[in-house]
């Protein structure tokens, strides 16, 4: 959607799906860098821009795009209509920034449907329950708004094009040998969202798997099959799926803690009041009464964050607290690894062969992920690739 040339495109793709015999709804978003050079614009005239202005400010760019996108179909000789978030029915909680969908009422998508049009809609946002306020749902919302658009309207499948033709083994800017994946489980998907992989938001793949619904992620400029994110089929898996890297997180210690019962709830309670996310937490062994808390949050939360902890230090009399922004984490992502013992200790081996520390390590059924120093972050990735022979397994496990 960066300009006339590549909305022509877009538009041209979704009438050959309706054209086919489809009921076709987009879900779009904003053109280009718009949100970002929008976001600059906000923090040009303002240091600390409302989150309500925001979100009217940024809510700006879908609608734009909306139109020019329905104008461009119409020009093909085929009827539309474009629609807000909060004119397709999406409504939301009250959290500016980052809301969360509550419901969709799709009746009027549905009556402009049965009327043969095909429907655009604006993604990235929706209306708050008492229906006053315009709400974003933060970044990479638009998939999450087609994937509730898909439940809501009990779509058969839902596409999401984007601009790279798939989901990758790792990310191919910096591990030469990536493979793109033709199938991957919803649980390996949800593990790659929130550990870096950038394809799709994690709340995308959590209605999708709620719902049932299967998605199908695919290149905007060509027609190559792409990868399908669906639930497992028990075919033979790969050991590891993916590996990962995420340098949007920073690390935050806080140091002589009073080792008691309740003082953990307070914290944390405490960060997810403000609301500050928090990812990995590492609790030291206690020592004279008193231990070390590490944990990390994203680094758009860590001002936040800080202040937070800053307050905690003095009410909880702890020591002190630590705050490093230049932290990565690196993940190993594959069902085929429950039923695979030795995982974690390879990995360890691989990283430390290669004198790279690990500070934290978090585990799942399907996943282990090490932050690291930032800059050792490419390395760690090219090797683990290497060790575990990511892209012959997964071209064997298909």
């Amino acid at each position: 959607m960066a300009d006339a040339e590549h909305i022509k495109r877009v538009a041209n793709r979704i009438v050959q799906t309706k054209r086919a015999g489809n009921e076709v709804v987009a879900v779009v978003s904003a053109g280009g860098d718009t949100t970002d050079e929008l976001t600059k614009m906000a923090y040009e005239v303002s240091d600390s821009p409302s989150e309500r202005e925001m979100d009217m400010l940024l809510s700006a760019g879908e609608r734009i795009s909306i139109a020019l996108l329905s104008i461009a179909i119409e020009a093909l000789g085929q009827p539309s209509v474009s629609f807000t978030g909060s004119q397709a029915g999406i409504i939301t909680d009250g959290a500016h920034t980052k809301a969360k969908i509550v419901e969709i009422k799709a009746d009027r998508v549905h009556k402009e449907l049965s009327k043969g049009r095909i429907v655009i809609v604006a993604g990235f946002q929706g209306v708050s329950r008492d229906g006053y306020d315009v709400t974003t749902l933060g970044r990479g919302g638009s998939d999450t708004t087609a994937v509730a658009l898909a439940a809501g309207l009990g779509a058969a499948k839902c596409e999401i094009y984007t601009d790279v033709d798939g989901v990758y083994s790792a990310d191919p800017r910096i591990v030469s040998d990536a493979v793109k994946l033709t199938q991957v489980s919803y649980e390996e998907m949800l593990e790659m969202a929130a550990t870096g992989a950038k394809i799709l938001q994690t709340r995308s793949v959590e209605f999708a798997r709620r719902y049932g619904i299967e998605l199908h992620v695919r290149s905007s400029f060509n027609d190559s099959p792409g990868t399908v994110v669906r639930e497992e089929d028990g075919m033979e898996e790969a050991i590891i799926r993916g590996v990962t890297h995420d340098i949007s997180e920073a690390k935050l210690t806080i140091r002589g803690v009073p080792d008691r019962p309740g003082i953990a709830a307070i914290i944390f309670g405490t960060l997810a009041d403000k609301p500050v996310n928090v990812d990995m937490i590492i609790q030291n062994i206690s020592e004279d009464g008193h231990t070390d808390i590490s944990f990390t949050v994203p680094k758009e939360d860590l001002d936040t964050a800080q202040e937070t902890v800053d307050s905690l230090v003095k009410d909880l009399d702890a020591r002190g607290s630590a705050c490093d922004p230049g932290v990565a984490k690196v993940t190993l992502i594959g069902a085929g690894m429950k039923s695979h013992p030795g995982v974690a200790a390879s990995m360890f081996r691989c990283l430390s062969d290669a004198g790279i520390n690990i500070e934290m390590i978090s585990t799942s059924s399907i996943k282990i992920s090490c932050v690291v120093d930032e800059s050792k972050a490419t390395e760690a990735v090219r090797l683990l690739h290497k060790e575990f022979d990511v892209a012959n397994s997964n071209s064997e496990a298909g």
